[in-house]
């Protein structure tokens, strides 16, 4: 999911300076496909840049050993990215760049690198990422989209992905996809960099190993932070199902699991929760017609605990009883109003079973939020895949 870059999120110098990013700067990032296919293409965005964005050549190949994060590559791989017939392209302000088709076959749950290099950089430091990419990315000065591992005195690394947003596979025409609408616990805070465990990972793989599944992508459009209401680390959900769920071919369904950061960020009052509630319940209602009228599936997974013991707001800021009630009050709405073709209950999946406020203790990533990988697995393992039926 693209995203406006934080300043503390911007690489390190040299590759930002004042005004400018990657000036005469190779990028080399991983990502992980979902289902296999015959070609694949390449997008870029602009959408957060208040300058064009010059791509001077992009290059795919498959990574050393099929590894996320590593610097290198099997350079027999190679193959060079086109957008338009031209080897180089500049996206527009605020812009999306789409490469040709390129011959490049792909297994389910493949590793790719994709290898991208700026002559010029970007002005501004207005940049566009995921900086929650989980993945290690590098970077290093000159041209060296074809090497088969970036070298030289300037090389950095940090998990963030700059301007890829995605990877679309040819794939066969039974095959669909779902969309994961959500925030920083569907984004995989509390997994393992480089290890792909976030729970959608975790789900793909499960519905790889089932044939009525396997023809599904799982496309994860999720940041941390990210709210229903307001925008924050990301545009607020509401605003970009269009862009997140509707512009992606083949969805059939659409998961939608935020609202956590819109009670966590509300004021304790009885009164501002109260609001909270009824506002993330009218939001859901939006998003679930806006959906239906593209005759996408709708389901809707409980918000997942959110508070330490005792309440305890040095440990989890967003533990309270009235965001608890909040909380309660909004997955009684998911569960039984009916509004959802399917619901997934994450919340009872993970919480405590003694105190419902509460993530259970072998779930906990350790800040009572987000879960570790045993909680993301233990979503994959308990989700029922006849929700695809």
């Amino acid at each position: 999911m693209p995203q406006l870059t934080e300043p503390a999120n911007l690489p390190s110098p040299p590759f930002n300076q004042t005004g400018q990013v990657f000036y005469n700067s190779t990028i080399r990032q991983t990502i992980h496909t979902s289902i296999g296919g015959s070609k694949i293409r390449l997008y870029f965005s602009n959408a957060f840049g208040t300058y064009d964005l010059p791509i001077t050549a992009v290059t795919v190949a498959l990574p050393t050993n099929q590894t996320a994060g590593i610097n290198g590559i099997q350079t027999h791989t190679i193959k060079t990215v086109t957008f338009s017939g031209s080897a180089n392209y500049t996206v527009p302000q605020g812009g999306l760049v789409i490469s040709d088709p390129i011959d490049f076959a792909v297994l389910p749950q493949s590793i790719l690198t994709v290898t991208m290099y700026l002559a010029d950089g970007q002005q501004s430091n207005f940049v566009t990422s995921h900086p929650g990419s989980r993945t290690t990315s590098w970077y290093t000065l000159g041209n060296q989209v074809s090497a088969a591992s970036l070298s030289g005195t300037s090389l950095a690394s940090a998990a963030h992905w700059y301007f890829l947003s995605t990877v679309e596979v040819l794939s066969s025409k039974d095959s669909r996809a779902v969309i994961m609408v959500g925030d920083s616990i569907t984004d995989g805070r509390g997994s393992d960099t480089n290890k792909n465990n976030r729970w959608p990972d975790l789900l793909l793989a499960k519905m790889q190993k089932s044939p009525r599944t396997s023809n599904i992508a799982v496309i994860n459009e999720a940041a941390g932070g990210n709210r229903l209401l307001n925008d924050g680390l990301g545009p607020n959900g509401l605003s970009r199902i269009d862009r997140d769920v509707l512009s992606h071919p083949g969805v059939e369904y659409a998961l939608i699991f935020i609202g956590v950061n819109d009670i966590g960020t509300a004021s304790i009052s009885s009164s501002a929760q109260s609001s909270t509630a009824d506002r993330l319940i009218a939001g859901y209602k939006q998003i679930i017609t806006r959906l239906h009228s593209f005759d996408i599936t709708v389901i809707g997974a409980t918000i997942t605990p959110m508070s330490a013991p005792g309440f305890n707001v040095t440990a989890q800021a967003y533990g309270d009883p009235e965001r608890e009630k909040t909380r309660n009050k909004v997955n009684e709405w998911i569960r039984n109003s009916g509004m959802y073709d399917e619901v997934v209950d994450f919340d009872k999946w993970i919480r405590n079973g003694t105190d419902t406020s509460q993530l259970a203790g072998l779930y906990n990533s350790g800040d009572w939020l987000h879960p570790n990988v045993a909680g993301y697995q233990k979503i994959a393992d308990t989700f029922p895949l006849d929700v695809f039926d």
